[in-house]
């Protein structure tokens, strides 16, 4: 029988595939480094989960291949880990990536990458729901056609670490700079 944090592990890694095993650490964001590494480690020795290209991800079979889209969405659903139950997030309908309830209000978290602006028109707006868009640059956002809903904008910046850098974004300004940063 697996320990409750254990089942949400496998419940988050047979939702969204690959995870980085940075991410499962801050999903566990209630549990201290160590034990959220211990958690990791048993389910690995129980043969539960496994780790993806030299234990950098964690999936449910070492075959599974990393989403990036899903990826990112995950560093920004952590940037609201704390304000929102274990299981209160999951895949989301295409083209999101995401769903989370924060609050009684719920979000979707839809990646962009270059060119796919047109994907944004997707999207079905309902009451009580808002978006977030990840997008490559701010500079896209002026390319959007927007739904009838509250977005807020993201940008996914590695700078070359293990934890990007998360910014929101409320809309950018004529001339193409950042604008409305949150």
């Amino acid at each position: 029988m697996l320990l409750q944090e254990e089942q949400y592990v496998v419940q988050w890694l047979s939702q969204y595939g690959a995870l980085a095993k940075t991410q499962v650490i801050r999903l566990l964001w209630d549990k201290p480094q160590k034990t959220a590494e211990k958690i990791i480690h048993n389910l690995r020795r129980q043969m539960h989960i496994a780790g993806i290209a030299g234990g950098h991800y964690l999936g449910l079979d070492s075959m599974i291949k990393p989403d990036q889209r899903t990826i990112l969405a995950v560093w920004v659903l952590l940037k609201y880990i704390d304000q929102i139950e274990p299981l209160a997030h999951y895949p989301a309908s295409y083209p999101a990536q995401i769903f989370f309830l924060k609050d009684g209000i719920g979000y979707e978290i839809l990646v962009l990458f270059e060119g796919e602006q047109h994907l944004v028109r997707l999207l079905q707006p309902q009451e009580d729901l808002k978006y977030i868009i990840v997008v490559p640059n701010t500079s896209m956002i002026r390319e959007l056609r927007l739904p009838n809903a509250p977005c807020l904008f993201s940008t996914v910046d590695f700078k070359g670490q293990d934890e990007p850098a998360i910014l929101f974004y409320s809309g950018v300004s004529d001339n193409g700079k950042d604008a409305n940063k949150l």
